[in-house]
């Protein structure tokens, strides 16, 4: 069984962008899932920067956006489940 892919469009000093990412790892943890974390800064890229704003954090799980500003932890659950 592979990882469940999780990238989460992020910045330097957003709250909600660690409290998203604590979220993950900790569900993933307790679901006993694997999942392969890239955290990708839209202000290091001009395009990213344009295309998500403010909108941070934005996640995606195996390439399908799933979350924005927050990470609801029973949704995520399930969607580790259908990912594993």
């Amino acid at each position: 069984m592979s990882d469940v892919s999780v990238t989460v469009y992020t910045r330097e000093d957003c709250h909600l962008c660690e409290e998203a990412i604590e979220t993950i790892e900790r569900v993933a943890d307790d679901e006993g899932v694997a999942v392969a974390l890239d955290l990708v800064d839209v202000d290091e890229d001009p395009d990213l920067r344009e295309a998500y704003g403010e909108r941070v954090p934005y996640v995606l799980l195996d390439g399908s956006p799933a979350f924005k500003y927050r990470v609801a932890e029973g949704q995520l659950r399930e969607k580790l489940r259908k990912s594993a």
